[in-house]
């Protein structure tokens, strides 16, 4: 219990900053996740802020989505769109009973289904405050392979790290990326380049994602060339690809394939044009989260790791890529993971998942 009530204050105090009189809608899909909803919703009426929740089963809710039409996806747009109006903040906590949801949903409807809601979308993300996490589940601990209660153990410290060290320990990469023109990572089946040049560096330490530990931006659209082949596994719409390989020229992927199914892994490839380029590049940076769980609000910030993600890009961090995709995949780079090198302006800032230089030390943690 002081794990959840240490939680819940971070999510209420940290995360989205309740105030007085704001509106927080807490939506849940188990269950299993009352404690965390009990200590969330007396958090938020310490501050006098005003809670609802709101259960979403997921076994229904893809059955609505199996069975698509524009009746529905006009209701869940109006839906949406009075929720945005309507609430200050959202706190959405999912609980993973399957990752094969969504994968007998037809992609023309579901994708008409993004473009429907993406005007409330950006509402929702880039002008309201939100949170989201992942309430540990047995389907979690199976994939991270350890016992449920040791995988709760290790879920509860991951979400709970001290953020504001996590802040100030990630300054000086931000600085440095700011700084940055030309980048290079190396590896296995891995050489790729691209430039950030005058793109924002954005610091993640634990305001929407939880657990969190990042540091994003973007490439300039046209620079990428080369190849990059991602070492976990990358879930999506109910499929998981294994070893995808994506090869650029000039900005736009030209080349897609992965171990198990490269014609679903181009179909997604193929939602629209701004999915075959590159909206956000990114460091991995939780000393705690060390291994893939398929989970990619863990896998994003694994230690020593980057992701490099198709599809459109933040408005904090923006591009000019726009797409109805945003698929982190993720490729670390420790020794126990294959290595790998990362050069900024042709000078080797990170080899095997370890900073080099000497500001950037305090980010190795325990990785050694």
């Amino acid at each position: 219990m002081e794990k959840i009530e240490k939680l819940s204050q971070i999510l209420v105090n940290h995360s989205i900053k309740v105030q007085e009189g704001e509106k927080v809608l807490i939506t849940y899909q188990s269950e299993e996740t009352m404690p965390l909803i009990r200590a969330l919703v007396s958090e938020i009426l310490n501050h006098k802020g005003i809670p609802t929740i709101k259960y979403i089963d997921p076994e229904i809710s893809n059955l609505v989505k199996e069975n698509l039409n524009d009746a529905i996806i006009e209701n869940k747009k109006n839906i949406l769109k009075f929720e945005v109006e309507e609430y200050d903040s959202f706190i959405q906590i999912r609980y993973t009973l399957s990752d094969y949801y969504d994968r007998n949903v037809d992609i023309e409807m579901n994708n008409k289904l993004k473009k429907a809601l993406s005007k409330y979308k950006d509402i929702q993300v880039n002008k309201k405050k939100w949170v989201l996490l992942n309430y540990p589940s047995f389907i979690d601990a199976y994939k991270a392979k350890m016992t449920y209660k040791k995988f709760s153990e290790f879920a509860f410290e991951v979400m709970t790290a001290p953020y504001d060290q996590m802040y100030r320990d990630m300054l000086p990469l931000k600085r440095l990326m700011e700084k940055t023109d030309k980048v290079r990572i190396t590896g296995k089946n891995t050489d790729i380049t691209f430039s950030i040049k005058g793109l924002p560096a954005i610091i993640c330490s634990g305001e929407s994602n939880i657990p969190d530990g990042e540091v994003f931006t973007a490439p300039v659209l046209d620079s990428i060339n080369g190849t990059i082949t991602y070492n976990t596994e990358s879930p999506y719409d109910g499929y998981i690809f294994e070893d995808v390989s994506l090869t650029f020229k000039n900005g736009k992927i030209v080349e897609a394939k992965c171990k198990n199914n490269s014609e679903k892994l181009n179909e997604i490839l193929d939602t629209d044009e701004g999915s075959r380029r590159v909206g956000e590049f990114s460091f991995g940076l939780n000393p705690k989260i060390l291994n893939p769980i398929g989970d990619i609000l863990y896998d994003e910030k694994i230690g020593g790791s980057i992701h490099f993600t198709p599809g459109s890009a933040y408005k904090e961090c923006f591009n000019g890529n726009v797409s109805d995709i945003h698929w982190d995949m993720v490729l670390i780079q420790r020794k126990d993971y294959g290595g790998g090198e990362i050069y900024f302006d042709d000078v080797l800032i990170r080899k095997d998942g370890l900073f080099v230089l000497d500001e950037l030390k305090n980010l190795n943690y325990d990785l050694k």
